[in-house]
């Protein structure tokens, strides 16, 4: 679906007020941090009609101290170039203050070589595009960080888990290093996770319902799992300090996720 810029702007402030909401009210001062997700379907803020789907990175206001707001702008469907071709990345820069967070997971969907909308080359034009989101977090003072792309629900014969991403997170890897990027490698502590769970007790962390069999996407505790590895990755590589991080070692309740009704602005 394509937007005006006009339209994606307004879809990108429109966001805000829910991600503010969940992760608490912030007080009115221009030394607030925010933390702005730009990602796909795996991380994006799900509504009613999605339930019981759950993106990660409406968990990962749970793990964050209630003066850090969570902005989620992951979108469906949207890979590192699309997301950039359809002006979402220019709508958060609209928005991105000094001091704030920029975290960019994509690869999902840049994976898909027969959509020319979508499709990046991993050593080349994937790198090309993630460099736009470091290079536009860094002109307005703020600070980017890479997060590998989630791993997905795949299985061997064996029972391995298996990686999906081919090359992507080797190329993101080596474009942190060359940058000077903080690295998420979420791709390799997902993998692990889905192979300490095993394959039948991952069917619980994926949107698998009555009538679905996703591999792809999360129920709430798959988005409570991922969230605490965003979490700790965060605090692990010093982007955030002890203070700005709570309950990683919590049990969450799933009852805490919740999927408002979506409004026009936030349908994309």
């Amino acid at each position: 679906m394509s937007l005006t810029r006009r339209q994606v702007t307004a879809a990108a402030v429109a966001a805000v007020p829910l991600a503010f909401a969940v992760a608490g009210t912030a007080q009115a001062d221009h030394r607030q941090r925010t933390l702005h997700i730009a990602g796909d379907s795996t991380a994006a803020q799900k509504y009613a009609d999605a339930a019981p789907e759950t993106g990660w990175g409406m968990a990962l206001p749970f793990f964050l101290h209630k003066n850090l707001p969570v902005a989620n702008h992951a979108v469906n469907g949207r890979s590192s170039k699309s997301f950039i071709d359809e002006g979402r990345l220019d709508a958060i820069l609209g928005l991105i203050q000094p001091g704030d967070f920029l975290l960019v997971q994509f690869a999902h969907n840049d994976e898909k070589s027969d959509d020319p909308t979508r499709y990046t080359e991993p050593w080349t034009t994937y790198q090309d595009y993630l460099r736009q989101y470091i290079e536009g977090a860094r002109s307005h003072g703020a600070r980017p960080v890479l997060a590998t792309p989630v791993e997905r629900r795949r299985f061997d014969a064996d029972g391995n888990a298996v990686p999906t991403h081919g090359e992507y997170p080797a190329a993101m890897r080596a474009l942190a290093a060359r940058e000077r990027v903080a690295l998420l490698d979420i791709e390799a502590l997902s993998l692990a996770l889905w192979q300490r769970l095993g394959v039948e007790e991952t069917k619980v962390y994926f949107n698998w319902t009555a009538t679905e069999q996703d591999n792809t996407h999360f129920n709430p505790p798959g988005a409570i799992a991922v969230a605490r590895l965003v979490a700790r990755e965060l605090l692990r590589t010093r982007v955030l300090a002890p203070r700005d991080v709570i309950r990683l070692d919590d049990e969450i309740p799933t009852s805490w996720i919740t999927w408002p009704e979506a409004s026009s602005a936030s349908v994309a």
